[in-house]
Formats: structure tokens, C-alpha cells, sequence
């Protein structure tokens, strides 16, 4: 049986309950889940397989794994694959287009308001309370998730190596596949001829890969501005980008302010901070960038562009985790994969905590809000509201 499910998991129920439930749960995330991937992962995970239990903790890391090995924004993807998992193709797209669309919509309310009266709404109380309650979250999720991940002494090991790795800022894709491939190769010593045939297969795969990213960025080099180089931009973004909010910053810089020159420097900043302090996916900065632009239509074709790659991605790499974990050699592969995943969550957690947790009361925020999530395994999503609101009193009281 294949080990990523689990007696204790749910059976789906009929396909419109599920897709409901789906959307139900979607667009709260989308409106609530503030804080990044890392925070959004976080809370897919106690949703999805603490509250819920439609999937064990080994099938939610094996999807975070494959996540991290594809473009796009990981914790969109991570949506789309429990979708995919828990109603098929239409379950796909109705958790996607769930967790993006209230996102999007707060952005581009945002935009409105900044091309309008040329400034961008402060969030600085509400940030102040959420960020201390998001690192209670996503410490929740690591405890969790580690115990499923490193589970021998060779995977603790190579946990630690990886997170070392990960705090000198190692790029993430070295991180990953390093891991990956030091599992790959100790297991490929007990089975060298499926060894000898995945090796064979990776320069194939990758010449594949390098040619669609080739012609995808080729797609994307005309200079005078329309809809559809617009949406040819981002598609290209979508389907070749790895990283986080701030790769694409850098990605976003080169293109729009330096080649194409559509945007100023200080535009381009404003629609990543945009992108950093409302809910969702960091990849509406394409909505924020797509109003500016072209108005209401250039923020759907920007969203549409930068979003559409991750639903294709999904849509062909879920139905081979199964698949990869009945393979010996993909399995071993995934489990290194996983560590490094769980590596870089933590090294970020570290990173934000030092941002988030500044004076005694966000101290007292983050240490009380891990207590109640462990204690009483409240629903973090109303933790997460509460810590803003509190940020909000406390900076008004101020």
C-alpha cells in the first residue's frame, strides 16, 4: 500500500460537498493567511490534515517536496494539489482560483487607491500584531512536519546540513536537490541498474525543460506595451521562476524597470510591498503591476499570465507522487527533497522571527499564541485576526 495514505485520513465525500468545502475553506485562507509561503503552508497543513484529516502528514510533504521542485508560487501550488487530491481536475481549479482570488481582489483595490490619490494604505499596526501570531503557526507546522520528515539519523543529519545551508543562504534548488541527490546516490548503491536508468533520463528531461523556458522567454521581448505582451510577461514569470517574493523582486526589476522600462524603481518597490502585506499569494504583486499598466483589464491578464503555469504544473506532477514513492529510488530522492524543504521553512521562520518579534509584546503575542495553538488547537486563521487586531488597538493606543 502506498505509505502516503493513512487509516486515519477521510474518505472524500460526494464531488459538490467536496468541492464546496473546497471553496469554503480557500477563500478563507485567501483572505486570512498572512505572513508568506512559509505561513500559508503552515496553515494549510493544520486545516488540512490536523483539523480535517484529508490527507496523513507523509502525503502533505511529499506535495510540499514536488512543490518546491516546480516554478511558481509554493504555497498557490500547495492549494492546487490538495484540490487536486481531494476532488480531481475541478477540485484543482476551484482551490487555486479560491486562494488567489480574495487576494487579488485586495490588491486591486489597492491599486485603485494608489493610482487614485498616488499613495499606498498603511499597514504598519496591523503587521505588528500578525507577524508574532505567524511565527507561532508556522513553528506549529515545523514541529510536525519534522517528525514526519527526519525520520532516521541520516535524514536528522542531513536536516541539519541543509538548514546550516540554508541560514548562509545557499539557493534554495541547491538546498533541495542537494538533499535530494545525497539520498539518491545512498540508495542507488543497493540498486545500480535503476540507478544507471534515472540518471539516463535527467539530461533528457532537462533539455525539455531549458527548451520551454527558452521559448517562453523568447514570447515576452517586445518593448512596446499591450495586453498581450503584458500577458506573455508574466506567463513567462510563472513558468520559469523559483524563489521567493524577492527573487521576484530582482526577476520583476531587470525586465520592467531596466528592459522594458514600464515601470519606475519606486513603483516596482510599492507593488512588491503590496504584494508582502495583504493576504495570499506574494504573486499578486502581478495584479498590483497589471493596474498600473492596463487598468482593470491589465490586472486580470497579469494574474491570469503569472498563475496559469502553476494550475498546468500541478495538474501534471500530482498524479505521479504516488508513483514516485512506489520507486525505491524516487522515494529516496523525495525524502532528501523533503528535509530540504523543511530545511528552508525553518531557516525562513528564523529569518522572520527576528523581524517579527521586537519588544516584550510581541514576545508575549508569539509565546501566547503557541500555547493556545498547541494547547487548545485553535484554528490559526482566527489567531492570525486576532494578532492584527490586537496590532491595531496596541499601535492606535500608542
Amino acid at each position: 500500500m502506498d505509505q502516503s495514505i493513512s487509516h486515519n485520513t477521510e474518505s472524500p465525500p460526494p464531488r459538490r460537498e467536496a468541492l464546496r468545502e473546497l471553496a469554503v475553506l480557500f477563500l478563507r485562507l485567501g483572505t486570512l493567511a498572512m505572513g508568506g509561503p512559509a505561513a500559508h503552508i503552515a496553515m494549510m497543513e493544520d486545516e488540512v490534515v490536523r483539523r480535517r484529516r484529508w490527507m496523513t502528514h507523509d502525503r502533505f510533504l511529499d506535495m510540499l517536496g514536488v512543490c518546491n521542485l516546480i516554478p511558481g508560487p509554493n504555497s498557490t501550488e500547495m492549494a492546487i494539489h490538495i484540490g487536486q487530491l481531494r476532488a480531481g481536475f475541478a477540485g484543482l481549479v476551484v482551490a487555486g482560483a479560491c486562494f488567489i482570488l480574495p487576494a487579488a481582489a485586495i490588491v486591486l483595490a489597492i491599486a485603485w487607491t494608489y493610482v487614485r490619490f498616488g499613495t499606498m494604505p498603511q499597514a504598519v499596526g496591523l503587521l505588528y500584531g500578525i507577524k508574532p501570531v505567524i511565527i507561532a503557526v508556522v513553528l506549529q507546522a515545523l514541529w510536525g512536519l519534522g517528525r514526519t520528515a527526519i525520520k532516521s539519523r541520516l535524514l536528522a543529519v542531513l536536516a541539519i546540513v541543509t538548514l546550516i545551508a540554508s541560514l548562509l543562504d545557499v539557493n534554495d534548488m541547491i538546498v533541495l536537490l542537494g538533499g535530494g541527490i545525497v539520498m539518491l546516490a545512498i540508495r542507488a548503491v543497493e540498486d545500480r541498474a535503476a540507478a544507471r536508468a534515472t540518471l539516463a533520463a535527467i539530461p533528457v528531461a532537462a533539455r525539455a525543460a531549458a527548451t520551454k523556458g527558452v521559448a517562453l522567454a523568447a514570447a515576452a521581448v517586445a518593448v512596446p506595451f499591450s495586453l498581450t505582451t503584458l500577458f506573455l510577461f508574466f506567463l513567462k514569470v510563472g513558468a520559469v521562476l523559483f524563489g521567493s517574493g524577492y527573487v521576484l523582486l530582482a526577476f520583476l526589476r531587470t525586465d520592467l524597470v531596466d528592459r522594458l522600462r514600464w515601470l519606475t524603481e519606486a513603483q516596482l518597490l510599492d507593488a512588491v510591498a503590496v504584494g508582502q502585506i495583504t493576504p495570499g499569494p506574494v504573486f499578486t504583486t502581478a495584479t498590483f503591476i497589471g493596474y498600473l499598466l492596463g487598468g482593470f483589464r491589465g490586472a486580470v491578464v497579469a494574474t491570469l499570465g503569472i498563475f496559469l503555469p502553476s494550475f498546468f504544473f500541478v495538474s501534471i506532477s500530482g498524479p505521479l507522487i504516488p508513483h514516485l514513492r512506489r520507486s525505491p529510488l524516487a522515494g529516496a530522492f523525495l525524502d532528501g527533497v523533503n528535509v530540504g524543504a523543511w530545511s528552508l521553512m525553518a531557516a525562513v521562520t528564523l529569518f522572520l522571527a527576528r523581524a517579527a518579534v521586537i519588544d516584550f509584546t510581541t514576545l508575549l503575542l508569539a509565546i501566547s499564541s503557541a500555547v493556545v495553538l498547541i494547547r487548545y488547537r485553535v484554528n490559526s486563521a482566527w489567531l492570525v485576526l486576532g494578532g492584527g487586531m490586537i496590532g491595531l488597538v496596541m499601535t492606535l493606543w500608542r
